[in-house]
């Protein structure tokens, strides 16, 4: 394979990348996907990705390893041994690409392209800028233009996955409501309290509502789910949760992975939207979405994973009846 594209954070952020991935795939065919523990699941729903490279970078995100010089050269001989020559590293706009950069070099990658607002010296061959407040897919896709890499015709650049599998089994059939009400953040969450207010409302209402969750989640979704909606809490990996919000009328959810699964499969989406991160780069991407919360809250831009006001109000205003009134309004 002749390109790496790196993400080294989240699983959001990995299906963010995922049309610039495809962009980088049509020109030097399918590629290799450099990504942390948390994105390699979504690494492995992408089309374009030929190979998958698991490594937890110490400046990826909170709780990483130690930059140890081992640790270090195992990933450098790992990444030479693929004999990559171009490169493609993919940030969020308070991320620096250079790190990365540094260990692809080492690693004997000719071609390295990024954005970045530090200077690079000879770390990349090609130093992009991103546009002020850019979504993180169109940023991303700006790069790999810069690269020599557009998306080829008929592309529509938004986020997407590869097929999931028939939920049916999970779900029953007929129509329903996702409510995912996790978030790995614990700033991003509407409260279990207003979740539950939400299923009896939507419930009452006539629609069926299917609650998802992972593994360390089932006692959220079991409490949200009540004994009017189906709990799916902890039953479905990655892509049976693809499946699952593939099948859903739409999906109520924080500012999460999820979030952004649901517009990977073309589902539209009421997105409770902690303003912590700006909704101008993170919000639903190429799908009919609602926006709610206050998005001037005290909170907002400080990229905090504890809620820093009393009482949460950026969310906690939000009621139920916010919620159903936007799912009524995407149905």
């Amino acid at each position: 394979m002749s390109a790496l594209v790196a993400r080294l954070d989240s699983f959001g952020d990995v299906l963010l990348a995922g049309p610039a991935v495809r962009a980088v795939a049509a020109r030097h065919g399918p590629v290799v996907l450099l990504c942390g523990p948390r994105g390699e699941p979504a690494a492995r729903m992408l089309p374009g990705v030929g190979h998958v490279l698991v490594w937890d970078a110490p400046w990826a995100g909170p709780g990483g390893p130690r930059t140890e010089r081992a640790g270090i050269e195992e990933i450098v001989a790992r990444i030479a041994a693929l004999e990559v020559r171009s490169g493609l590293v993919l940030t969020s706009y308070h991320q620096s690409p250079l790190p990365t950069a540094l260990v692809l070099r080492m690693a004997g990658v000719r071609q390295l392209a990024a954005d970045s607002e530090d200077f690079p010296g000879t770390l990349l061959d090609v130093r992009h800028h991103r546009a002020p407040s850019a979504h993180e897919v169109e940023a991303a896709l700006a790069v790999a233009e810069a690269a020599g890499c557009p998306l080829p015709a008929g592309d529509d650049g938004r986020p997407r996955v590869l097929p999931p599998p028939d939920a049916r089994e999970l779900t029953g059939s007929g129509p329903y409501v996702v409510l995912h009400p996790g978030a790995s953040v614990p700033a991003r969450r509407w409260s279990a309290a207003r979740c539950v207010e939400a299923v009896r409302l939507m419930t009452a209402a006539g629609h069926r509502v299917v609650v998802t969750g992972g593994a360390g989640e089932r006692a959220r979704t079991a409490e949200v789910a009540g004994d009017s909606a189906l709990d799916l809490g902890g039953r479905t990996g990655p892509a049976e949760l693809a499946g699952v919000l593939a099948g859903a009328g739409a999906v109520v959810t924080g500012n999460t992975g999820p979030a952004h699964l649901a517009a990977a499969v073309g589902t539209p989406v009421v997105s409770l939207f902690s303003p912590v991160v700006s909704a101008e780069r993170w919000a639903p991407y190429g799908v009919p979405h609602v926006l709610l919360g206050d998005q001037r809250a005290p909170c907002a831009d400080t990229r905090a994973r504890e809620c820093p006001v009393r009482g949460h109000p950026c969310l906690e205003s939000v009621t139920a009846e916010d919620v159903y009134r936007a799912v009524e309004k995407l149905l």
